[in-house]
């Protein structure tokens, strides 16, 4: 049974999304330069209804089945319908990190790309040192494809990225 079922954002989820979004660990992950308002996430969430094909990504809220607590979101980004492809990202608030909840969101995630949007492929792009997030993609089936090195500054030195892909046969 999961652990976790994904649903589309909501106006409750801005303080979470907030705390997330302004986490300054996650900058370089996000590529962030700057802190999100308030009213520009409450914004996000108001647009967030837009079809995955017009908006071209789609954010996700992970929430516990047994008492509906919100732990963190996924998303499916960089959508591209004409070859059947999207990114993955998923961020799951630390005290909720390593007890399955991470596994239980992707393979619901890669479900609903497969069998509702026909998805052929799934990519992550992981730091090397990342090594909760690596063991977690490959644990689903992701496979490694490459490693683009020096790829992202995290403010005091150049690291490396890795690149997993998960094609639907």
């Amino acid at each position: 049974m999961n652990k976790v079922r994904l649903r589309a954002l909501e106006l409750k989820d801005l303080d979470f999304l907030f705390e997330i979004e302004n986490d300054w660990n996650l900058w370089y992950l996000s590529h962030t330069q700057q802190p999100f308002s308030r009213k520009l996430l409450k914004q996000y969430i108001r647009d967030s209804d837009r079809d995955i094909y017009e908006a071209r990504q789609l954010r996700l809220a992970i929430e516990t089945t047994d008492n509906n607590f919100l732990i963190g979101f996924v998303d499916l980004f960089n959508f591209d319908p004409k070859n059947r492809r999207a990114g993955v990202g998923i961020v799951i608030h630390k005290e909720f990190q390593n007890k399955t909840f991470g596994t239980d969101t992707l393979l619901l995630l890669t479900q609903y790309a497969f069998n509702v949007l026909f998805l052929h492929q799934l990519y992550a792009n992981i730091s090397v040192d990342n090594t909760p997030s690596i063991h977690l993609f490959e644990k689903i089936g992701f496979k490694r494809i490459g490693i683009k090195k020096d790829w992202n500054f995290d403010g005091k030195k150049y690291k490396d990225e890795v690149m997993y892909q998960l094609i639907n046969t």
